[in-house]
């Protein structure tokens, strides 16, 4: 695959504007700045593709890149508490739509903070893509901001934090600083 020839295609903040799913999906799910749109800019070796914000909650459009015969799908951010009622509906229904509408979805990669237990909202995304039968894959992102002891101690209690979710599921620990895990999440990409 030719990550050189990723393209952004279009943004979209409402259901009804949401375009035909005519090649296989990957998504970036998670909170807010948990790392989704670092993550995707590290995989694709681009700097801005993706646009980082330092303050939670900016990604507010499910926004497409064209990467020769795949769609990477970076997905709005939940969880932030600053984030408005109406705005909060806004993302649910959009996000319902997204995922009902029989999208060609070949995997979402679901990012936790490996740093800290999985939230409220990450446990309620991972049941919904259980209960829905959607792929999906545990990335957790932020791995290089641990010691080895912490790495170590994380990596266990995230396999009881997530266990009635990760039967037959990959965990991936990554880093969109050093790049660590990529080449994991590239070989997914890349398997068909």
């Amino acid at each position: 695959m030719n990550y050189n020839k990723i393209e952004y295609e279009k943004s979209f903040g409402t259901a009804a504007q949401l375009g035909e799913s005519d090649l296989p999906e990957f998504c970036f799910s998670g909170r807010s700045n948990v790392g989704k749109s670092s993550l995707i800019n590290k995989i694709v070796n681009r700097k801005s593709l993706a646009r980082v914000s330092a303050s939670p909650g900016k990604t507010v459009t499910i926004n497409f890149f064209k990467l020769d015969t795949i769609r990477l799908v970076d997905l709005p951010g939940y969880g932030y508490a600053k984030v408005p009622f109406g705005e909060r509906t806004r993302w649910s229904d959009l996000m319902e739509s997204y995922f009902r509408t029989g999208r060609n979805i070949k995997m979402v990669f679901q990012l936790i903070d490996m740093r800290h237990p999985p939230s409220e909202f990450d446990y309620s995304m991972l049941d919904f893509m259980y209960q829905m039968n959607i792929p999906y894959t545990v990335v957790l992102t932020k791995c290089d901001k641990l010691n080895k002891s912490q790495y170590n101690e994380r990596m266990t209690l995230i396999t009881e934090e997530l266990a009635d979710f990760i039967d037959g599921v990959e965990i991936i620990p990554t880093s969109a600083s050093s790049g660590y895990g990529i080449d994991k999440i590239k070989a997914i990409l890349e398997a068909d």
